[in-house]
């Protein structure tokens, strides 16, 4: 248990440790508050426009960050031989992908979770046509950012620690910070405009979105078992987009009877089960028992993937 709790650790620091994953989650970050400073004469849309265009931000920031983080964590040790090197002490194959696959689970979280923080603001942020943009919060949300890479070049250049993994702990810490100062400022609305407030339904929206990265995670651990970077890309974009009309491919052929659709129906992912932006409209919210649904079938389908992982690891030459 030892073994398998410090291999997961160092899975974890070092995917936060690649330059890739700190640039995809602080510029998927700005890029959501970002969009909440635009105008879009949505036609009293606009709030909206802005939280599915901020939840499309994240669900892309993480589907790259899954296959990459998946490669990086795996592929790579098998290729440069530090996965032989852990294997010839007494640590079991099957311990070390679960390890592996806990890490990189981790640090998804991570990204996710800075990525909800600015999705939130950017809630707050959204203006209509009669509005004006609340250029104070972004700028606190910037000088957030800033401030992160500030103390993380500090700590790289006074202390000798890694910078990467050090600015994305204090780009976490001090974003969530600005969220406390943003949420504590009074918003300015004109008198054609309502006060807009936080929208708290994005989290379980943004939960959700996190399964679909376990998920894609776990399907991009199977595949770099045997691929590398750009072989495990192309499998998961395509079972990515296959998964994204799995109901129109095989759905009303399953309802039909057809076995073989009533098959692939189940074995390919259906990514529309995660994606519920559409549910947020006219002031409806997503069930906490639809996201506990939601988290069973992750599991069930995490076994079967992590079964297949396994599987295609155990009798992979490592030498």
């Amino acid at each position: 248990m030892r073994q398998a709790v410090t291999i997961a650790y160092n899975a974890f620091m070092e995917l936060l440790r690649q330059p890739v994953f700190l640039l995809l989650m602080t510029a998927s970050a700005i890029f959501a508050v970002f969009l909440a400073s635009t105008p879009y004469f949505g036609f009293g849309e606009d709030d909206k426009l802005v939280k599915d265009s901020v939840l499309a931000t994240m669900l892309i920031a993480g589907l790259f960050a899954s296959i990459i983080s998946a490669s990086s964590s795996l592929a790579h040790e098998v290729r440069t031989g530090t996965a032989l090197a852990v294997l010839s002490k007494p640590v079991g194959r099957i311990q070390f992908l679960l390890a592996k696959y806990a890490g990189l689970a981790g640090a998804l979280a991570v990204l996710t979770y800075v990525n909800l923080v600015s999705a939130l603001i950017a809630s707050r942020m959204a203006f209509t046509a009669y509005g004006e943009a609340d250029k104070r919060s972004l700028f606190i949300y910037l000088g957030a950012v800033l401030l992160a890479y500030a103390a993380g070049g500090f700590t790289n250049y006074f202390l000798h620690r890694p910078f990467v993994s050090d600015a994305t702990f204090f780009v976490a810490v001090l974003s969530t910070m600005a969220f406390i100062i943003i949420t504590q400022l009074p918003r300015p609305v004109t008198m054609f405009e309502e006060h807009i407030k936080i929208d708290w339904r994005l989290v379980p929206a943004a939960i959700l979105i996190l399964f679909a990265f376990f998920l894609l995670a776990g399907l991009a651990l199977a595949c770099s078992t045997r691929f590398d970077l750009i072989a495990t890309l192309s499998i998961c974009s395509g079972l990515f987009l296959v998964g994204l009309m799995s109901d129109y491919l095989f759905g009303r052929s399953a309802a039909a009877g057809a076995w073989w659709a009533s098959l692939l129906h189940t074995a390919v992912p259906n990514w529309q089960l995660f994606w519920l932006a559409d549910a947020l409209e006219n002031e409806k919210t997503i069930p906490w028992s639809y996201v506990g649904r939601a988290f069973l079938y992750v599991l069930m389908y995490l076994g079967a993937l992590l079964a297949l992982a396994l599987a295609l690891f155990e009798d992979r030459e490592l030498s």
